[in-house]
């Protein structure tokens, strides 16, 4: 039934109660575009400068660098052989194959010498592009051959300016990583100057120049840069079509230039596995980042001559694994807190099954040994049986490849990196644990990934993966000294982004009832400016006076030694002797080597332990024969192995082989690794 009722009249106190809320809302959208275009201006200019201060404190750390190589070695002064012999161990092989590339007749000729090469390992032609990551110095060779430069700079300035040059962009990385993280440029400067006042712990290129490690980790900070942004929620699609392009290139560059490539990415996997486990990083980006690291490594593989090192990673064995099990248990991610549970921990269980089988049959199917010898140092240092092993005793008693010294982290303290990187690792750590146990308690939850309610805490996906990040490598490089250098660097980025991070703040101010706005943006701008002026003010000083100490290389022995074979021996001569000092003699005189540093063959092994035979009780005519067996014209004596002081009892040289050779069974209990230094010999005079 329909009704009718009186209208009500609109009484003058309502229209002018609404009027007034109406012209605030036309005032606010007159002033939006303004807003907006202030807004978008600030975003500009802050770009540009925190850009330019990038590439500035990049280059400027590159400089430096140079700087201190130069006043170390007076190089610019120093004669050619003496620059060459600076290289040492494995540095001057690695350079060898760049000067062999220039002084071929024909680029032709210099590819046709790498791969049929005869001089390396005598009586023996190998594929130096299959067994050695040397593109990096093709390419160089290629560079310098092309350009017209020749007249104006030397080979070797060529050579070390490029890596020099790498330094910069490591640095401009590591600056760009942290201000993603943390959204201001000020957490990158932060970085770089960590960077550069911890330069002992974080680098050692200035007097280790060829090595791969300082061609790869550029292009490794280059990738987790490109990663963190790629992470980020809600991309455009070109954004991260073009990011995705970057992370694949990095990716590529940085396993063709270091033979430990499949290592580090093994690791960036695991962390790419717990994310993706804890629902704490988008599926389809995870799986993006697994294929993009299988495609790289078989590049790769195919421009070595299919390396079946390469092959028989882990790595691909644990990305495919985790493809399968994928397929094979598609609701991991439903059900209650305990039924997540356990289905993620037969989820891990069932890839590392999987992995250890795929592993096992494709090594099986290769025949490859080529790092068996990784595995056995690895199984003798964490206490899983003594060993007699020659090679994994060599590198048990090597103190690169002990235990993280603890004065380091004395080092670390002087600076504040290391109070700042404890601060905020506990902080995200808490933050990480509470975000994984909502995720597997709150399976309904429909919320995307790293978003919380209101009120709970937060952990944004790209935060989550240098946090894991920064874990694992760190206990890689607790165990093993010579990997310190992937996680000091990652330690500037991660600190000096907690301590610029609005969450960081947030969250810890939430935790003691502090928490204001306006104290959240004076902490994260305070806090690290005062850091900087503090390393400006106690660093400086010692960086000037660095920076004026002037020294010259001074090795007369190794020089008078290279000078008597360039003129007293045959071309084609064989040399036998150790590893490092071999080196130096295929770049300084070009002569035929027995063995050589890059120990990532087994048959070289074979070869270098049977060359060492000449410090070990043998009888001379065993020795003879086994040094003739391999073409041997010369053999070098060195005093300082035979009257070896660097390592205790137990671990010189001669102990190793008479415990191989069951010699002296009473020495193997003494195999250990020693305490660590720099791996530098410092003992060059002061220039007047």
């Amino acid at each position: 039934m329909m009704s009718i009722r009186q209208r009500r009249e609109i009484r003058a106190t309502e229209v002018s109660e609404d009027f007034p809320a109406q012209e605030e809302n036309v005032k606010l959208e007159n002033k939006l575009p303004s807003g907006c275009t202030s807004r978008r201006l600030w975003k500009i200019l802050s770009l540009t400068i925190g850009g330019t201060i990038a590439l500035c404190i990049g280059l400027l750390t590159s400089v430096y660098l140079a700087t201190l190589h130069e006043n170390d070695l007076w190089f610019s002064n120093i004669k050619e052989v003496e620059r060459e012999i600076s290289f040492r161990t494995e540095c001057g092989l690695y350079y060898s194959y760049y000067k062999q590339m220039l002084q071929a007749p024909t680029l032709v000729q210099g590819f046709h010498g790498l791969i049929y090469d005869n001089k390396t390992e005598s009586m023996k032609t190998i594929n130096l592009l299959q067994r050695m990551n040397i593109y990096q110095e093709v390419f160089l060779s290629i560079l310098y051959r092309v350009l017209p430069i020749q007249k104006y700079l030397e080979p070797v300035y060529f050579y070390i300016y490029t890596l020099f040059g790498l330094q910069a962009i490591y640095v401009t990385a590591l600056y760009i990583t942290s201000w993603l993280l943390s959204g201001t440029w000020l957490s990158g400067l932060l970085a770089a100057f960590w960077y550069v006042t911890n330069r002992i712990d974080t680098t050692r290129v200035e007097f280790t120049i060829p090595l791969r490690e300082n061609w790869a980790l550029p292009f490794f900070a280059i990738q987790i840069a490109a990663i963190t942004y790629f992470l980020r929620p809600n991309l455009q699609p070109l954004s991260e079509r073009l990011t995705l392009l970057a992370i694949f290139i990095s990716t590529f560059l940085f396993s063709l230039t270091w033979q430990f490539n499949q290592f580090m990415m093994l690791m960036q996997a695991l962390v790419l596995f717990t994310l993706d486990s804890l629902d704490m990083l988008p599926a389809v980006k995870a799986t993006w980042l697994y294929g993009i690291q299988i495609t790289s490594l078989l590049l790769v593989c195919i421009l070595q001559f299919f390396n079946s090192m390469i092959l028989g990673s882990l790595l691909i064995s644990f990305n495919l694994s985790v493809f399968v099990a994928r397929k094979l248990q598609k609701n991991l991610k439903t059900g209650s807190f305990l039924n997540r549970l356990g289905k993620l921990l037969l989820h891990l269980f069932m890839v590392l099954c999987l992995t250890l089988f795929l592993n096992n049959i494709i090594k099986k199917i290769l025949n490859l040994k080529s790092d068996e010898h990784i595995f056995k140092f690895l199984k003798a240092k964490f206490g899983l049986g003594a060993t007699r092993d020659f090679d994994a005793n060599l590198y048990l008693c090597e103190e690169a490849f002990g235990l993280l010294p603890f004065n380091t982290f004395g080092r670390l303290s002087d600076t504040l990196l290391f109070y700042a990187y404890v601060f905020v690792l506990s902080i995200t750590v808490t933050a990480a644990f509470v975000v994984a146990f909502h995720n597997l308690s709150d399976s309904t939850s429909q919320q995307s990934v790293g978003k919380m309610e209101k009120g709970t805490v937060n952990l944004k996906p790209e935060t989550a993966y240098n946090l894991i990040h920064t874990i694992l490598f760190g206990f890689l490089a607790l165990s093993t000294m010579r990997m310190k250098y992937l996680w000091t660097s990652h330690m500037c980025v991660f600190a000096s982004f907690g301590l610029c991070s609005p969450e960081i703040w947030e969250l810890l101010l939430k935790s003691v009832h502090l928490y204001n706005p306006k104290r959240i943006c004076i902490m994260r701008y305070s806090v690290p400016i005062l850091i900087l002026l503090y390393l400006c003010y106690k660093f400086w000083p010692g960086m000037m006076d660095e920076l004026s100490e002037l020294r010259e290389f001074y090795d007369p022995d190794t020089v008078e030694l290279m000078n008597w074979i360039n003129s007293n021996t045959p071309r084609k001569a064989v040399f036998a002797g150790s590893m490092q000092l071999l080196a130096g003699v295929k770049l300084c005189t070009g002569r035929t080597l027995t063995n050589h540093p890059h120990y990532e063959d087994s048959s070289l092994r074979e070869r270098t332990r049977a060359v060492y035979q000449i410090y070990a009780k043998r009888a001379p005519e065993e020795v003879h024969a086994l040094l003739r067996s391999f073409g041997t014209d010369y053999v070098i004596l060195e005093d300082s192995i035979c009257y070896e002081r660097r390592h205790h009892r137990g671990c010189r040289l001669r102990d190793l082989l008479d415990i191989a050779n069951g010699h002296n069974a009473s020495l193997g209990t003494l195999v250990t690794a020693t305490g660590a230094g720099q791996g530098r010999d410092d003992g060059w005079p002061r220039r007047e």
